[in-house]
């Protein structure tokens, strides 16, 4: 079957500023006695049900076809060939704390590869999408990863830990390495932001672990169709359900990698 992605990237673009506008209206009254606990550090709320609810409706009426791998599990319908990855509000804990910095995050999965991604930063109304043999864009326009030559010159962003903490003397330490050897460290809180923000050369590279894929999958494609690489700590392909990410330009990929892998590996 063959789908125009570009017009479905076009409908998905349109669905998550629709739903995007009423998480910024909740935002308004929102307060912190509304909120449930899924685990530790890890927050949901009516706002996240609401919007994945909302998201799943439309998307289910483009592609009637798919199913959906989503955060709050609010479907379990699987497709044959088309999953879409949804995290309704990627950056909760900033949410529910009036931060401004989160975000939507769809993919589009056909069999085991992602051919579509949106992720819509909610507070600047910013849209980046691609589809399939795509550029990346933001609101309209075309970008590209940054072209810093080396991690000296290179501004990274990370996320910590908040439940997994196994690994986190390794952490530790590769933070402070980067800290050392970088222009410096941000952590925004929402890993799709994060990625959007290196796909548009905002930063130079992404790293994170204890990730799911609804974190990552949009982002990630992304990144990859704006001229950046992406893998897992060992350098291999199982980013999207391996819980951990490197993104890095061409230019300092390899370095960046082989100091996460040196310290993770």
């Amino acid at each position: 079957m063959n789908i125009d992605l570009q017009s479905i990237c076009n409908d998905v673009c349109i669905a998550a500023k629709s739903v995007g506008s009423f998480i910024k209206n909740e935002q308004l009254s929102f307060s912190l006695n509304k909120i449930e606990i899924k685990g530790k550090n890890d927050f949901v709320s009516y706002v996240d049900k609401t919007s994945e609810k909302k998201l799943i409706e439309t998307l289910s009426t483009l592609l009637p076809e798919a199913g959906f791998i989503a955060e709050e599990g609010t479907s379990t319908k699987k497709g044959t060939t088309y999953n879409w990855i949804i995290d309704p509000l990627d950056g909760t804990t900033n949410f529910i704390h009036g931060i401004p910095c989160y975000a939507i995050s769809i993919a589009l999965m056909c069999n085991d590869k992602i051919v579509l991604g949106v992720v819509y930063e909610i507070n600047f109304d910013e849209c980046f999408y691609a589809w399939e043999h795509s550029k990346a864009y933001l609101n309209s326009n075309e970008i590209q990863v940054s072209k810093a030559a080396s991690l000296a010159d290179s501004l990274l962003a990370t996320g910590f830990p908040y439940y997994d903490y196994n690994r986190m003397d390794e952490y530790i330490e590769l933070f402070k390495y980067f800290m050392q050897n970088t222009h410096g460290l941000r952590r925004l809180g929402s890993a799709a932001t994060d990625l959007a923000y290196f796909a548009c050369g905002r930063f130079d590279g992404f790293y994170e672990y204890g990730l799911q894929p609804w974190d990552v999958a949009a982002g990630a494609f992304i990144v990859q169709q704006a001229g950046g690489r992406v893998a897992d700590f060992n350098g291999n392909r199982n980013y999207i359900f391996g819980k951990e990410i490197v993104a890095g330009n061409s230019a300092c990929f390899n370095e960046f990698l082989d100091v996460v892998g040196t310290h993770f590996n």
